[in-house]
């Protein structure tokens, strides 16, 4: 099997753009996933952002989920909170941070937020739309969502009976992800085989979600994905959703829809929907296949996208 894709942006404005496009398109057709490198994100201060959720998961939340664990049969063995950026931040009313941990969290997503941005540009130029398309794409009323799920996942007595989290594809956008780098467990399936997507320090992990495989007519396609129990060590998981604000409404991109028809590719394969009803059916189906989930939001379709 091919390795990994793993992407260095460093140039990407330079003679070396064409080269990384490549390799860009080459990773959402075929594998829905991808490392960044050189991404612009400085190293200092992803050691500060790790320091400050490691020692925040000691403190706070270690001893809680141990208490829960021994209480409880867990369906994902993962301890987590959610951190909300846009459309406003609720970084202040979480309890239990520490002033150093909302101000790192907030200076992270700040950067998280400009490499969303330019990574769903450089989509755009790969997919021959304008430049903004996707994040105009996802601007309701108020602009895109834009989040963080912070998960750890602890040492577990039996792997073999739980996953750290079930199966499953991204509902969104784009994800951003600054995983451990030395405690494993995500994985991806490729071609009917789970592969390991390989720990590597500094790196930003970036996958597609349901969206980008409706507005792309399914050129792109969001993949399954799952995180594996370890019986050593506690794997920290930082993933940052950039996604369609709850009022956008979702079809696919009408150039594509033109270009596939051209290509004697067919109609529109997606429906036309309000992300927050998708976000709705989600939460039902989550660990279940995704094509039942267009399936029904195509029955209840609004009027499908033209040229």
């Amino acid at each position: 099997m091919e390795n990994f894709p793993v992407i260095s942006l460093e140039n990407v404005n330079g003679n070396e753009r064409k080269a990384i496009l490549d390799q860009i398109e080459d990773a959402c057709k075929n594998w829905g996933f991808f490392e960044l490198v050189n991404h612009g994100i400085e190293e200092e201060l992803l050691d500060r952002v790790e320091r400050v959720n490691k020692e925040h998961y000691r403190k706070c939340m270690e001893q809680r989920f141990k208490e829960f664990a021994a209480s409880k049969s867990l369906l994902d063995w993962e301890s987590t909170f959610f951190l909300r950026h846009l459309p406003e931040s609720n970084i202040s009313e979480v309890l239990d941070l520490s002033d150093e941990y909302r101000d790192v969290m907030k200076e992270f997503a700040v950067k998280l937020e400009i490499l969303a941005e330019q990574l769903l540009d450089l989509l755009c130029d790969n997919l021959g739309l304008e430049k903004g398309y996707l994040k105009n794409a996802f601007s309701g009323s108020r602009g895109p969502s834009f989040g963080t799920k912070v998960a750890n996942y602890p040492p577990c007595p039996n792997p073999d009976l739980v996953k750290g989290l079930r199966a499953h594809t991204d509902a969104g956008g784009i994800i951003l992800l600054l995983q451990d780098d030395k405690v494993s467990g995500l994985q991806l399936l490729k071609d009917g085989k789970w592969v390991d997507v390989p720990p590597m320090r500094h790196s930003i992990v970036v996958n597609l979600g349901d969206q980008i495989e409706v507005i792309t007519n399914g050129k792109y396609k969001s993949v399954e994905h799952r995180v594996i129990t370890q019986t050593n060590g506690t794997r920290m998981s930082i993933a940052s959703f950039y996604n369609p604000g709850s009022d956008a409404v979702i079809y696919p991109a009408p150039s594509l829809l033109e270009q596939k028809a051209e290509e004697g590719g067919g109609n529109q394969q997606y429906p036309k929907f309000v992300f927050e009803d998708y976000m709705k059916l989600y939460a039902a189906l989550k660990f279940q296949a995704k094509e039942p989930r267009f399936q029904a939001m195509m029955k209840a379709s609004l009027p499908a996208a033209t040229a």
